[in-house]
This record gives structure tokens, sequence and C-alpha cells, in this order.
């Protein structure tokens, strides 16, 4: 069986100007031919959506920024997560929900790299889910570090991939994992 995609924080929201330089500007599509995969294969899928606990927030409830973008948006029936951190494994039944279908592989994708796409892979990893990340399917924005230092968003994604790799999980590419599906019907 195919890992279940999840496709992390594919709200409005995030396309505000104010988060600032992106990198990835193809990630939506890349996101969206996997989902389109997966849906044609009838593999197993999850949509996480972001409700913020602040009300300036972007994707605060009831906000346009809440809504998922419509090319990524879930169909009737599939399952969509609600989070208020950036990991999706927190508080929201994700790890019982997936025990009992017996899921026990991930592909991850989404928004931003260093924040829930990395959180939610983190505890994948901790907690002895097989799990993979489309580096080229996710994206961030430039950052300062720690030091003050600004960071573009490159090197902001291509920090977080290097802590997840080899430890949590595989980062690998969409079209790999695509390539893998029509192939032998599974990325794995």
């Amino acid at each position: 069986m195919p890992p279940l995609l999840i496709l992390i924080d594919q709200q409005q929201g995030i396309r505000a100007p104010h988060l600032g330089p992106r990198n990835h500007p193809d990630a939506e599509r890349c996101m969206a031919d996997l989902l389109a995969a997966w849906r044609q294969a009838r593999a197993p899928l999850l949509h996480v959506r972001h409700l913020s606990r602040n009300p300036s927030s972007v994707f605060w409830p009831g906000q346009p920024g809440v809504e998922f973008q419509p090319a990524l948006a879930p169909l009737p029936g599939e399952p969509v997560f609600d989070k208020q951190v950036p990991d999706a494994f927190a508080n929201s039944g994700l790890e019982r929900w997936l025990h009992q279908r017996g899921i026990a592989s991930l592909l991850i994708c989404g928004v931003a790299s260093e924040n829930s796409v990395e959180a939610t892979a983190r505890s994948a990893g901790n907690l002895d889910f097989t799990t993979w990340v489309a580096e080229d399917a996710c994206y961030t924005f430039a950052k300062r570090d720690f030091a003050g230092q600004p960071r573009s968003a490159e090197e902001v994604h291509a920090m977080a991939m290097a802590n997840l790799h080899g430890e949590y999980a595989t980062v690998t590419s969409s079209a790999a994992m695509l390539e893998r599906l029509r192939a032998t019907g599974s990325p794995c």
C-alpha cells in the first residue's frame, strides 16, 4: 500500500504578501501532481488545516485565509485534521486515526518547511511511522536566524530538510515518488 499522503496547511492565508520571499515557486504544482496521483490510485490521503489561536493571524477561524487553496482543497469524504500548533500530531487524534487504519507510512508535503512540515515529520519519525518528505512539494519563507542574520527561503528550507533526512524521515522528490507509484503501484 502506498504511504498516506499528508498535505499540510494549503490554505489561502499562506499566500499573504507580508510573509515575504519564498522558495520552490512550483511547490503547489508538485503537491497537486501528488494529490492527483494519490486520488487516481485510490491511495490514502488527508489534509491538515491550521486554525490559529492568535486573532491577528491569517489562519484565525472565520477569516478567508483559513480556506483551502482551491487547487489543493479536499474533495468530499477526504479527511481533514485541524491543528492549532505546527505539529499535526499534537492533540489532533491523528496518531490514533492512522493506527486504527493500519497506516504505517507517510508522505508529507506542505508549508512551512521548518515549521509544520518539520514538526509533523519529526513526530511521525519519533512515533515509528516510515516517513518521507517530498522536498520540492514543500516551501518556506525568508527569515532571520537566531543571531539576527537574514537567511533566504532556500537556506531555511535546506536546513529543515537536513534536520529531517536520515533521522526522522527520508527526504526525496515528488517526481521520484510519482515515478515509483506509476512503476510499481506504490512509491515505497
